[in-house]
């Protein structure tokens, strides 16, 4: 698990011998609608010019049930190097009648499919911000899922990337601005993805080990 910064990702590895890569990000409206996916595809190109095609294939209120469902047309037609993974947040949505077994479920069989049309493949997960207001109500045990990604992980031995404790300690120590980067308690905006998505992704891809151009 690739989950500290210095340490290269194959992702990055694989740019940095000139080779072309395809990223697909797949999640929930914190993917579909955030900031960092356009963010994130900005750093590939100033580092990596014209090597990296980043494709996003998020859904706003999805959740891993969907994210199985769709995975032969939104990823895996893709032919994608790498897939970064985050649905817990909505998994945890309570209408959504998901277990944290069922949801861990969903997640396996993702990877397995991805690994099965490329052994290769990077799979890298994602744990988000917390939810706050009447999104943590409608997600009261959203931590569980949070940790069943790190489970998963660690014995899938996949890269984690958790932006969790950074967004928490910002939500302890500096509610306003907590509340300035996420205003309406679960969406960041993309003052909040530049400031904490996206370079905790940079960070922990290793895309930071190199000096700067």
């Amino acid at each position: 698990m690739a989950s500290q910064g210095g340490e290269k990702s194959r992702l990055v590895s694989n740019l940095e011998m000139g080779k072309k890569q395809t990223v697909v990000t797949y999640g929930t409206s914190l993917t579909a609608g955030g900031a960092w996916v356009e963010q994130f595809t900005a750093e590939l190109d100033r580092g990596y010019p014209r090597l990296a095609t980043v494709i996003n294939s998020g859904q706003g209120a999805m959740w891993s049930q969907w994210g199985v469902e769709n995975l032969e047309a939104r990823v895996l037609a893709k032919h994608p190097d790498t897939v970064l993974i985050e649905f817990s947040i909505n998994d945890a949505y309570l209408p959504y009648n998901t277990s944290v077994e069922q949801a861990r479920s969903n997640l396996e069989t993702m990877v397995d499919h991805i690994l099965a049309m490329n052994t290769s493949c990077e799979i890298i997960l994602m744990v988000m911000n917390p939810p706050t207001g009447v999104h943590l109500d409608r997600r009261p045990h959203v931590e569980s899922y949070n940790q069943m990604y790190r489970d998963v992980a660690v014995q899938r031995h996949l890269t984690l990337i958790d932006h969790y404790p950074n967004w928490q300690q910002i939500l302890k120590a500096d509610p306003k601005r907590f509340s300035e980067y996420v205003p309406d308690g679960i969406h960041p905006n993309a003052e909040g993805c530049k400031a904490v998505i996206t370079p905790g992704i940079v960070r922990a891809l290793g895309m930071d080990a190199e000096p700067a151009h």
